[in-house]
């Protein structure tokens, strides 16, 4: 699982990137073994299940504050998009095999409107940022046309001749990014393109096939950027009008950096995502500092309940691509051989099985699969049974 992050320049993407990954940076070993320059680890934050075991657990990688659980997942920063990207101009082929990668994009924009969709200052609240979303829809969708596009003529003549069944075509032409069997059957049954010949499907039809396969594929959700600035509401209030679809989060990327910096520094007490903080010792502050403080608990954690970056990258993963934690453990012993109690802690997609989670903590463990416990409850599961978020489970080998 990849998250990515796009944006215009000057959005405070790249402050969004630092914030969501600054904490816990120095505290553990991560499970990326291998990472490139644009990518770094990010944190989801559930709640721990050591709380109902009543324990406190030692995590293998990520780590736990006051029964608050943050499990690493791999961010990627995106390069930048520029007009005509789709047809590989500045940084487009670059851009487009990142989000290529990508199984949730979220869209960094300046709410305040204070730079626009090339980036460029201009005064707060002068741009509209729906631009900005249009924009990068546009370009998202002008390359998956391409793609289904690439040999069409040929294609359709194939599938018309040889009497193929048109969704398993595009299914294949189209799984690079992540087009299942499924989701071509059911576009084109939306589309009623069953109906009609390959050879004579519209301009439009494969747009609106390239539209719904990439919101299918490419979910995005929209950080709202910038809520620190005087006047961000209205335009916040202009993008859900413009995108009732989205999911749309106001934040303060800055405000959020600041606290994650102050209580790396042993300033403050904070935990990301939560709705205020407390200054653990006053005389390391000087007055500027204590003022930039109190402007972000009155004025965005007061306000909004948090500054977004936490409920933002916990969206995409729980809520978009419905992740579950699952936790390895046994009856009567949460301990690794070292003593650490539940250590591990695995993001699964959704419908995950017993035996699934099995082959995820080691093939040989799943190919030696006997039959699962779910700890809490202290009951066997069949190995088809679907796992729910914060389950702890057992795997017996044969």
């Amino acid at each position: 699982m990849i998250i990515g992050l796009v944006g215009a320049p000057s959005s405070g993407k790249s402050t969004f990137f630092n914030a969501a990954t600054l904490a816990g940076a120095e505290m553990a070993a991560y499970p990326f073994t291998t990472i490139k320059a644009n990518h770094a680890v990010g944190f989801v934050k559930i709640h721990c299940v050591d709380k109902f075991f009543g324990k406190q657990c030692n995590p293998r990688f990520g780590y736990c504050t006051d029964h608050n659980r943050f499990v690493p997942v791999d961010m990627m920063d995106i390069a930048g998009l520029v007009p005509g990207a789709h047809e590989g101009l500045g940084m487009g082929n670059q851009f487009l095999e990142d989000i290529r990668q990508a199984n949730c994009c979220i869209h960094i924009v300046d709410a305040s409107g204070s730079t626009n969709e090339k980036g460029e200052n201009v005064n707060p609240l002068s741009h509209d940022p729906v631009i900005n979303v249009r924009f990068l829809e546009e370009e998202l969708n002008y390359w998956y046309l391409g793609i289904i596009k690439k040999g069409w003529e040929k294609l359709a003549r194939q599938m018309v001749q040889e009497k193929q069944e048109a969704y398993k075509v595009i299914w294949k032409q189209m799984s690079a990014f992540g087009v299942t069997e499924d989701m071509s059957k059911q576009t084109l049954e939306k589309l009623k393109l069953n109906d009609k010949l390959p050879t004579l499907w519209t301009e439009e039809d494969l747009m609106e096939m390239a539209f719904r396969f990439r919101k299918l594929t490419k979910p995005v959700i929209i950080a709202a950027n910038k809520i620190d600035i005087q006047g961000t509401e209205k335009n916040i209030e202009k993008l859900k009008s413009a995108f009732p679809d989205y999911m749309i989060v106001p934040c303060s990327s800055e405000s959020e950096y600041a606290l994650r910096q102050a209580a790396k520094h042993g300033v403050i007490d904070y935990i990301p995502g939560e709705s205020d903080f407390k200054i653990k010792d006053g005389s390391k502050l000087n007055e500027t500092q204590k003022k930039a403080l109190e402007f972000i608990r009155e004025n965005i954690l007061k306000k909004y309940g948090s500054t977004g970056v936490q409920q933002v990258l916990n969206s995409a993963v729980f809520d978009f691509l419905k992740y579950v934690a699952i936790y390895p453990g046994g009856i009567g012993k949460l301990t690794d051989k070292d003593g650490n109690v539940l250590p591990d802690c695995f993001l699964m997609p959704p419908k995950t099985t017993a035996l699934d989670f099995a082959f995820r903590i080691h093939s040989d463990i799943g190919n030696k699969f006997a039959r699962a416990m779910n700890v809490k409850a202290k009951m066997p599961i069949a190995k088809d049974h679907i796992l729910e978020n914060g389950d702890v489970i057992e795997i017996l080998t044969q």
